[in-house]
């Protein structure tokens, strides 16, 4: 009797063995089959993201072009030239943007209510970088 218990708890084993193999060789197949999804979706992902940094690359370069006329007056010929202008922030709002980020965070340091101080200090800020920044560009402006 003792014999026939032994080999029911040893076939039971086995059978289980062989199924809970069974559902980790499916578990690892859907597994795979849901990672090669996600890399075909990465995979178009990633070309639209090349071909809109394409697309702003050309309108950027297109914005940027300026026509210079040279018009000679010996022999009636005109010549156009075109030259890129590089565009950016200008000082003033370089100015702003650090001036807000340091005084809210100096606002938020020192005062007691945190939230308040921040913007207190981020508008003051704000004000003295722009200020800062307008007098960088006057300056700029009259070197060229």
């Amino acid at each position: 009797m003792k014999g026939l218990y032994i080999l029911l708890a040893a076939i039971l084993i086995t059978s289980c063995q062989n199924q809970s193999k069974e559902d980790i060789n499916k578990a690892k197949q859907a597994s795979i089959d849901s990672m090669k999804v996600e890399i075909n979706k990465q995979r178009v992902i990633d070309s639209m993201k090349t071909e809109m940094a394409k697309i702003k690359e050309e309108q950027k370069v297109e914005s940027q072009k300026v026509v210079v006329v040279h018009e000679q007056a010996a022999n009636g010929n005109a010549t156009t030239t075109t030259t890129t202008k590089k565009k950016g922030w200008s000082a003033t709002a370089k100015g702003a943007v650090i001036g807000a980020g340091v005084g809210a965070a100096t606002g938020a340091i020192v005062s007691k209510k945190k939230g308040e101080g921040a913007i207190i200090g981020g508008l003051a800020g704000a004000a003295l970088g722009t200020g800062t920044g307008a007098v960088i560009d006057s300056k700029n402006k009259k070197k060229e």
